[in-house]
């Protein structure tokens, strides 16, 4: 099972940008789905982004036009690049790994926070 580690987050102002970089663990990580999870006080866990490969990718409709997914599997790391950030995007930001095939994330990281202040 792979193992994942967020970095990245911190506090930021209206309309900033920041990078959140998710590594993995083990020969296998270029198999894995990669979600960005988000959970904001009293809200429920939300899936922000996933990325399979570069022509296999997934946006929230909160987060198009102003995110990118990416991966680079020689450095088994995914990485969510948010532009634009409103208050509203103020969360503890997760990857989560699913194997091909598989329809639940199995293995969470431990989150990382984003702030954004007004």
């Amino acid at each position: 099972q792979v193992q994942l580690v967020e970095s990245g987050g911190g506090l930021v102002q209206d309309g900033a940008s920041v990078r959140l970089s998710c590594a993995g663990s083990g020969s296998t990580f270029s198999m894995y789905t990669i979600g960005w999870f988000r959970q904001a006080p009293g809200k429920e866990r939300e899936l922000v982004a996933a990325i399979y490969n570069a022509y296999s990718t997934y946006y929230a409709d909160s987060m198009k036009g102003r995110s990118t997914i990416s991966r680079d599997n020689a450095k088994n790391t995914v990485y969510l690049q948010m532009n634009s950030l409103k208050p509203e995007d103020t969360a503890v930001y997760y990857c989560a790994a699913k194997f091909r095939g598989n329809q639940e994330y199995s293995s969470w990281g431990q989150g990382t926070q984003v702030t954004v202040s007004s």
